[in-house]
């Protein structure tokens, strides 16, 4: 449904505000709550699904013409706000962790390891960017063995030290975490992650822990071992090194998704030529106006999330605010 513009009388398509929905997990806690004023359920809350149309956890659009309804039937029945890009779900979530305690080790398959052995899901590429950090804090990113029989035979033998990469980590900091890369966030961490729509995880250790049915968590140890990438290059750190250029700062490009970061003062118009592009606000606070900043006013603040849908115009920011934008990539 197309909005007018108040001064010209062009048509465009005002930004879609969606309700987060929130997962409770045994290595949550409640800072959603205290960092982001999240109305959260009781106990030990993991994750906010901020923007999202996978079956685990499909926001409903909060206002505006299309309030109440859920990105899933967005992406459905009104295909053309997403540019008419294709697939059968909206491609992208984007999800903010809070690590309490440690997440256990896992790694992700690739879109053909899923599709043969879970049911046609799609594998999982994701990316974190750092929002806070316990000090001397440091996260999994990689391994160290070079064969999946040196991978088991470390696993066997319990020499987890050994066998994963450790990271240390602060805020501002950044990983590309393609399938295959054995992760772990590690507690007192706070993490944007954005990521193909897909929840298919395997677990390689879960410290022993026991789920809410006081049993272990299911490991997938023979699964894992075919999809981990052996010959992948564990990194180092975190540290961004691509430049800032006109208050922007291209994070990665995959070919299923685009991450930027841009650095609003007093105001700032950025482009939207993407089929769509969704936006979060990681600091600050400001308003922002589709259409060039011709477009209903809204106001936002760290923790808010939206999609940019097709003919949105450019995005008007006023404030000063950091935010993580996403969108399909440059070239298919």
């Amino acid at each position: 449904m197309l909005d007018s513009d108040k001064n010209t009388g062009r048509s465009y398509n005002d930004l879609i505000f969606l309700k987060p929905l929130f997962h409770n997990k045994i290595w949550g806690g409640r800072r959603l709550a205290e960092e982001y004023g999240y109305d959260i359920p009781d106990g030990s809350v993991g994750e906010c699904w901020a923007i999202s149309a996978h079956p685990n956890g499909d926001c409903e659009v909060a206002s505006g013409a299309y309030a109440g309804k859920t990105l899933s039937e967005l992406w459905a029945t009104h295909r053309e706000l997403f540019g008419n890009a294709e697939g059968d779900r909206f491609p992208l979530l984007i999800k903010i962790l809070d690590a309490k305690d440690d997440l256990s080790v896992q790694v992700h398959p690739d879109d053909e390891y899923a599709a043969e052995h879970e049911n046609g899901s799609l594998g999982k590429s994701e990316c974190w960017y750092i929002l806070d950090a316990k000090q001397d804090g440091d996260i999994v990113v990689g391994q160290n063995a070079s064969s999946k029989e040196e991978f088991a035979e470390l696993v066997k033998q319990g020499k987890w030290s050994q066998l994963l990469n450790y990271v240390p980590i602060k805020a501002g900091d950044f990983f590309r975490i393609d399938p295959g890369t054995v992760h772990a966030i590690r507690t007192g961490t706070l993490i944007l992650e954005t990521q193909q729509s897909s929840d298919v995880t395997y677990r390689v250790y879960d410290y022993d822990r026991l789920g809410d049915d006081g049993k272990p968590r299911d490991l997938h140890l023979a699964q894992s071992l075919e999809v981990i990438d052996y010959a992948q290059e564990a990194p180092t750190s975190g540290e961004i090194t691509a430049p800032e250029i006109d208050c922007k700062t291209e994070l990665m490009s995959c070919k299923y998704f685009s991450v930027e970061k841009y650095e609003i003062h007093e105001s700032k118009t950025i482009a939207q030529p993407w089929p769509f592009m969704c936006v979060s606000v990681i600091k600050g606070e400001g308003m922002v106006c589709a259409d060039g900043g011709n477009g209903e006013e809204h106001r936002i603040c760290k923790g808010s999330h939206f999609i940019a849908p097709a003919s949105s115009g450019s995005l008007r920011f006023t404030g000063t605010m950091t935010l993580i934008t996403s969108h399909l990539p440059h070239t298919k």
